[in-house]
């Protein structure tokens, strides 16, 4: 029997599944699912279960259930390419003949002192439930700074406001205006949205240091009863060992059809690939259906194609709270409700296909 080992059942390795289960897998080739958590768990609404206005079940699904597959329950923490095993905390090493490394990614913390110490995140299902009762459990009147006004900053700071209008949120940003990487329409629609409703937001900041209660901006100490980190990341850890060509994030160098090079067998999809566009659930899908027709391919001795078509994207759609967003589609940019149904519907959608 051929093994096929998924290593994270995230957005890549959840479309890959849907792709393949339960009838387009040869009856000599059996999958094996490798996660920390025994569910799917939406990343992209992470931000609404730390600020409180979504409880845990609804942002998650059971993996699919096919006789090809087998679930095992363990973390990661090693991938030997050569020897073309995983090593497991609590099991034996697995083999496998193919490998797909979706195994996401985690803070980057941009070796700022204390900033892994002394923060929360929102990067693993574990740290959004500790972010969650971290927040949930200030005292009125508690002072919040939210490190990071890129998409997940913007989201868990809208959404805290409307769960706790208590709290006195801040919101660090380096750029001039906030989600600068959308469009200048898109970053003065929610600047202003935060000011209108008491949000502090704090433009061309330098966080240098963190400390227990305390960030320090430009070395200025400021005063703050939790500070969420939501400024940038990283490929997981077992990723950023391995022997291979990666960036500055630790992600890694594919070839055309997703793979590592010379490793023809092993294919990184997801926040761990090096990719010329931002990592996005989106785009690991996209990733998944291009890497299940390779291996299908290669599965059936065919001759890969010279090149495989350019993954575009439909854009962006984020959210200010349950009833305002914004979103870049088409090069278009959207602000008010309209972006804000929009994404609730793809957030519909996404459960359906997959329930």
């Amino acid at each position: 029997m051929r093994k096929l080992v998924i290593l994270g059942g995230g957005y890549g390795g959840m479309r890959i599944l849907q792709r393949l289960l339960p009838n387009k897998v040869p009856k000599d080739v059996e999958i094996y699912l490798v996660d920390k958590v025994p569910y799917h768990c939406f990343k992209t609404e992470f931000y609404a279960l730390a600020a409180g206005t979504v409880p845990d079940v609804e942002i998650r699904l059971t993996f699919p259930n096919h006789s090809p597959l087998k679930f095992i329950n363990d973390w990661v923490t090693g991938i030997d390419l050569d020897n073309q095993k995983v090593v497991l905390k609590d099991h034996e090493d697995l083999s496998y003949d193919d490998l797909i490394i979706g195994l996401g990614c985690e803070n980057n913390y941009h070796n700022v002192p204390g900033a892994d110490q002394y923060t929360y995140g929102i990067q693993s299902i574990e740290a959004t439930r500790k972010t969650y009762n971290a927040l949930s459990n200030l005292p009125k009147g508690s002072k919040v700074a939210i490190i990071g006004a890129g998409l997940s900053g913007v989201e868990i700071a809208s959404e805290l406001y409307e769960s706790r209008p208590d709290l006195n949120i801040s919101l660090f940003d380096r750029g001039k205006m906030v989600l600068s990487s959308l469009s200048v329409k898109i970053g003065n629609y929610v600047q202003k949205w935060f000011e209108e409703r008491g949000i502090t937001v704090v433009n061309e900041s330098n966080i240098t240091k963190v400390e227990e209660g305390i960030l320090y901006n430009h070395g200025e100490p400021l005063q703050f009863d939790a500070i969420v980190w939501t400024a940038g990341i990283r490929a997981n850890k077992v990723v950023r060992d391995l022997p291979v060509k990666k960036d500055k994030k630790g992600c890694v160098y594919l070839t055309p059809y997703h793979n590592i090079p010379g490793y023809e067998n092993v294919y990184v999809v997801g926040d761990c690939a090096h990719l010329p566009y931002a990592p996005t659930a989106q785009l690991a899908e996209a990733q998944g259906d291009q890497i299940v027709k390779v291996l299908q391919m290669r599965w059936n001795n065919e001759p890969l194609p010279k090149t495989l078509p350019t993954i575009k994207l439909k854009g962006t759609l984020g959210s200010l709270g349950k009833k305002h967003g914004f979103g870049l589609v088409a090069d278009k940019s959207l602000t008010g409700k309209v972006p804000r149904l929009l994404k609730s519907g793809v957030l519909w959608m996404y459960k359906v296909q997959n329930s």
